[in-house]
C-alpha cells in the first residue's frame, strides 16, 4: 500500500512502446515521454516466427553453426598460383563464362554485366564488335553460370572468360581452393562493362606477359599468407573490400623480390611491379578469394543456418547457407546503394548494386570491419561513428567473433564473423557492405561508392527453407 502511495506521489516517468499516437497524447498533456522503438521480431509474421523458434531452440543447430564457423575461422588462404581460367577451374569450358551474383540470363543481366561479357567474347576473338557480341550471347552458344558456383569470385560485373588468368588461392587447413582475376585497376576496366581497344589490350597484356611473369615469381615459394597480410591491414586501417592501400603495399613487399629471385627479365619486372604499385585495389582480388576459400570450408555442415555467400549481379541480391543445397540461392531484387556520387552524376545514373566483393562482409571483414578502418567513411559517406557503429550492430546477427582480424579501434575486438539467418530475421538488422556504385550503362564505370544491405527477402525465404529442412528431418 505504501508504493503505491509513494508512486502516485512522485513525478511519473513515462515510457511507450508501440504506436507513437499514445506518446503524442500523452505530450499533449504536458506529460514527459520517451518513445521505444520496437518491432515485432520476424516483423510480426507468424510463419517465421514459428521457424525462429524451431530453430534458435534446435541443438543440433547450434552445434551445426559452432562447426561451420570454426572451420571458416581456421581456413588458412594462401597465393600459390596463377593459370587461365581454362586451366586453373574445374568445369571451366571454352564457352563458358562466369559471372558475379546469383544466377542470370544474358537478357536479364544489368548494363555494366552485358559489357563485360561483350568485352569477353571480343577479348577472346569469338566476336569482332559488339553487335557481333550480342549475338553470339544470346544465342543460346554461350553457357553463363556465377563465379560462385565454380569456387570462383569476381568483383562488379564478375566476368571470368577461359583465357583470363586467374590467381589461384589454397586453403591449406581444409585443401579447397578459390579462384579471382587479376583487378585492371581503375578507369575504363572490363568489370565496370568497358570493351573498348584500351581494354581489350590491357587484357591480353595481363594475360601474355603480367601473369606469366607473376606465375614465375610465385614458384619461389609456397605460397603467399594472405591471411596474415589481412589481419595485419585491418590493423593498418584498411577493411579489405573499398580501402586496400596497406594490404597492397604489404604484398608488393612479398612478391617484388620474387620477381627478382626468379630472374624475370628486368623490364618485364618493371612494367609488372610498376602495375601492382599503382594499383591500390589490387589486393582486392586476393582478399576476395581468400574469403571464397574459408566460407567454402564452411559450407555443407548440415542444420546450420550460417550464410556462405552474399553476392549480387545488378539485378538480383543472393545468398547461399551452409546447411542447404551447394547451388540453392535464396534471392530478391538488389537494392540501390547510398552513399557519395563522383562529381558530374547523381543518384539515378548508379546500377543497383553487384559484385561479388560482399564475399569480403560475408567473411566479416568490408563493411562488418568499417570500425577499424575510419579513413573509408571519406569514400562511403558517413562520419567515423557510424562506421564504429556499424561494425558493432554486426556482433547482434552473427555467431562468432573472429580474433585474427582484430580492431584496434574497439580494443582489438575480433571482427564479427558467421552471419546467422535465424538472427537476421529475428532482429531485422541487416548484413551492412560498402561498395562502390558502377553507372547503369556499360563502361561509364565508377560513378561513387557507399552502403547498401541485403534485401531482407533473401534471409526470410532461407529460414523457411531451413525450417522444412527441419520438418523433414523429424518426420
Amino acid at each position: 500500500m505504501n508504493t503505491s502511495i509513494s508512486l502516485f506521489s512522485n513525478e511519473l516517468k513515462v515510457v511507450n512502446i508501440g504506436t507513437s499516437n499514445f506518446k503524442n497524447d500523452l505530450e499533449l498533456q504536458g506529460v514527459e515521454a520517451l518513445q521505444v522503438d520496437w518491432r515485432p521480431p520476424a516483423g510480426g509474421k507468424p510463419e517465421l516466427i514459428e521457424a525462429i523458434d524451431k530453430l534458435s531452440g534446435n541443438d543440433a543447430v547450434a552445434i551445426a553453426n559452432k562447426e561451420a564457423v570454426e572451420r571458416i575461422k581456421q581456413s588458412h588462404p594462401l597465393l600459390v598460383g596463377i593459370d587461365k581460367a581454362i586451366n586453373a577451374i574445374p568445369g571451366m569450358t571454352e564457352n563458358t563464362i562466369l559471372h558475379s551474383g546469383p544466377p542470370i540470363e544474358w537478357d536479364r543481366m544489368s548494363g555494366p554485366m552485358q559489357g563485360a561479357v561483350i568485352g569477353a567474347l571480343i577479348y577472346e576473338g569469338k566476336a569482332s564488335d559488339e553487335d557481333e557480341a550480342r549475338g553470339l550471347a544470346a544465342s543460346g552458344q554461350i553457357s553463363f553460370a556465377p563465379c560462385h558456383e565454380y569456387g570462383a569470385v569476381g568483383p562488379m560485373a564478375g566476368i571470368v572468360s577461359p583465357s583470363m588468368p586467374v590467381h589461384v588461392v589454397y586453403n591449406k587447413t581444409h585443401g579447397n581452393y578459390a579462384y579471382c582475376t587479376v583487378n585492371e585497376g581503375l578507369g575504363k576496366v572490363l568489370r565496370y562493362g568497358a570493351f573498348n581497344d584500351e581494354v581489350i589490350s590491357r587484357l591480353k597484356w595481363i594475360e601474355e606477359e603480367f601473369a606469366p611473369a607473376l606465375q614465375k615469381a610465385l614458384k619461389m615459394t609456397s605460397g603467399i599468407d594472405l591471411k596474415s597480410i589481412i589481419a595485419q591491414s585491418v590493423h593498418m586501417g584498411d577493411e579489405c573490400h573499398n580501402r586496400n592501400k596497406a594490404a597492397t603495399s604489404l604484398f608488393f613487399r612479398e612478391i617484388a623480390p620474387l620477381f627478382i629471385e626468379a630472374g624475370v627479365d628486368l623490364e618485364v619486372t618493371k612494367r609488372a611491379l610498376r602495375f601492382i604499385k599503382e594499383n591500390e585495389h589490387y589486393f582486392l582480388n586476393l582478399s576476395m578469394p581468400s574469403c571464397k576459400a574459408s566460407l567454402d570450408a564452411g559450407h555443407g555442415i548440415k542444420g546450420s543456418t550460417i550464410v556462405t555467400t552474399m553476392a549480387r549481379n545488378g539485378v538480383d541480391f543472393g545468398i547461399r547457407v551452409s546447411g542447404l543445397g551447394e547451388n540453392e540461392w535464396f534471392t530478391a531484387p538488389a537494392n540501390m546503394i547510398k552513399g557519395l556520387m563522383f562529381p558530374g552524376f547523381k543518384e539515378d545514373d548508379a546500377s543497383p548494386d553487384i559484385g561479388d566483393s560482399a564475399i569480403t562482409e560475408t567473411m566479416g571483414i568490408g563493411g562488418f570491419a568499417m570500425g577499424g578502418a575510419p579513413a573509408i567513411v571519406q569514400f562511403v559517406g558517413g562520419s567515423v561513428f557510424d562506421a564504429i557503429n556499424y561494425s558493432l550492430q554486426m556482433y547482434e546477427i552473427t555467431e562468432s567473433e573472429n580474433p585474427t582480424y582484430s580492431l584496434p579501434s574497439l580494443d582489438f575486438r575480433g571482427t564479427a564473423i558467421g552471419i546467422d539467418v535465424t538472427k537476421v530475421v529475428q532482429t531485422g538488422i541487416l548484413p551492412i557492405i560498402n561498395t562502390g556504385m558502377a553507372h547503369k550503362v556499360a563502361g561509364i564505370g565508377q560513378v561513387g561508392a557507399g552502403i547498401v544491405h541485403p534485401p531482407q527477402e533473401c534471409f526470410e525465404k532461407a529460414l523457411l527453407r531451413l525450417s522444412e529442412e527441419i520438418n523433414q528431418e523429424v518426420v
